[in-house]
């Protein structure tokens, strides 16, 4: 069968990557077209558009690039009618993907989501649209499945991808280019995978090295971003390095981290490292979206745990006083323990391993069998 797959963020990439390999290890016929990123194209998809292409974060950034946007949405819709799949596979990515899966349930495609997008958070009068677009769900947080039950959608919930990726993960150059002979533990320092999170908060964030010098900070840099970009941060004698290709390296070795809210809170976790949550937005941005949001926490740990276990700075609150003191207190005592038990808990919500090849299944069922085939 043929599958058409669009992912328009780094996270999305990942997790578009394994469906594609599970899928291809439940369908020897498979033949699989895609908007996404490297991981999806070495999966064995044809890549159409990179997601570095599509990415635009904010309200006032999505109204700049609004002609761009409108261009890909047509470009899209060509491409999926000329290569005709049997399942159009929608990976979150909800301004793009809601439309795309609306305009070809009328054209008479199968439309598969895996990943909700986070409605439950904010307009949530898009679920309508959902159960009218989309033939079936496969969602990767516990919640979800009772908010769609609210309104009488039944979803799957497949446990979440990042368990295996987490897990699986092995690191095959140990002598990571971070590593020093100093005994010094790394705080790690996630400034976020799109420009503007990365320029809005870097630079506070490399304020924070100068009063831990028992500490040493690497950034985490997102591999969809030029080098140049980050060294406009940098000062030339900065012994902050940054290192590409080396997230998980560098977190299953650190000892805390200050991270951009986004999964990467969520993988922090998994690695068992404790963290504080960092967030700015542009000031339209972020006007509109505090009307607009509905949910208690901007991290993925709390709103999964239902609780503040994680320290939040946001905007305003979002200072380099802040983050230091909110620092401290994770780095040894109570605070640490706290975070670490509250982990355990985590694992627990979010069900058990094998989410792709959950989803490759479950779409499977949905598929009219090939004459002769799977």
């Amino acid at each position: 069968m043929k599958y058409y797959l669009i992912a328009g963020e780094a996270s999305g990439d990942l997790h578009g990557s394994r469906l594609i390999t599970a899928l291809d290890r439940e369908d020897p016929n498979a033949g699989f077209r895609a908007w996404g990123g490297d991981l999806m194209a070495a999966a064995g998809a044809h890549l159409v558009k990179h997601y570095r292409d599509l990415a635009f974060m904010g309200f006032a950034e999505v109204v700049r690039n609004l002609r761009t946007i409108m261009r890909n949405i047509r470009d899209c819709k060509k491409d999926i009618t000329a290569f005709n799949p049997d399942a159009l596979i929608l990976i979150d990515y909800p301004g793009f993907n809601l439309r795309i899966a609306k305009w070809a349930k009328n054209q008479g495609f199968r439309v598969f989501y895996y990943i909700s997008p986070q409605i439950w958070a904010w307009h949530s009068s898009r679920v309508h649209g959902i159960k009218a677009s989309v033939d079936k769900m496969f969602v990767i947080l516990p919640f979800e499945k009772d908010f769609y039950a609210k309104y009488h959608y039944e979803v799957e919930f497949v446990g979440h991808p990042l368990l295996d990726i987490v897990d699986n993960y092995q690191d095959t150059n140990p002598e990571a280019s971070f590593a020093t002979k100093e005994e010094k533990p790394v705080i790690a320092l996630l400034p976020g995978s799109r420009k503007q999170e990365i320029m809005r908060m870097l630079p506070l964030m490399l304020q924070i090295p100068r009063y831990l010098p028992d500490f040493r900070f690497v950034i985490a840099a997102a591999p969809a971003i030029p080098e140049g970009f980050y060294r406009q941060f940098l000062q030339p004698e900065s012994e902050v390095p940054l290192v590409y290709g080396k997230t998980y390296a560098i977190l299953k070795s650190a000892f805390a981290a200050i991270v951009t809210s986004g999964t990467a809170t969520l993988e922090t976790a998994l690695f068992g490292i404790p963290q504080i949550v960092c967030y700015r937005g542009g000031r339209a941005s972020f006007f509109v979206a505090r009307r607009l949001v509905q949910v208690k926490h901007i991290s993925l740990v709390n709103l999964i745990l239902d609780r503040p276990l994680l320290t939040e700075l946001v905007q305003h609150q979002c200072t380099v006083e802040a983050m230091l003191q909110s620092l401290n207190a994770i780095l040894d005592g109570p605070g640490r323990t706290h975070i670490l038990e509250g982990y355990q808990q985590l694992r627990q919500h979010l069900g058990t391993n094998g989410a792709a090849e959950r989803t490759a299944k479950g779409i499977l069922r949905e598929l009219p069998a090939e004459p002769g085939g799977c």
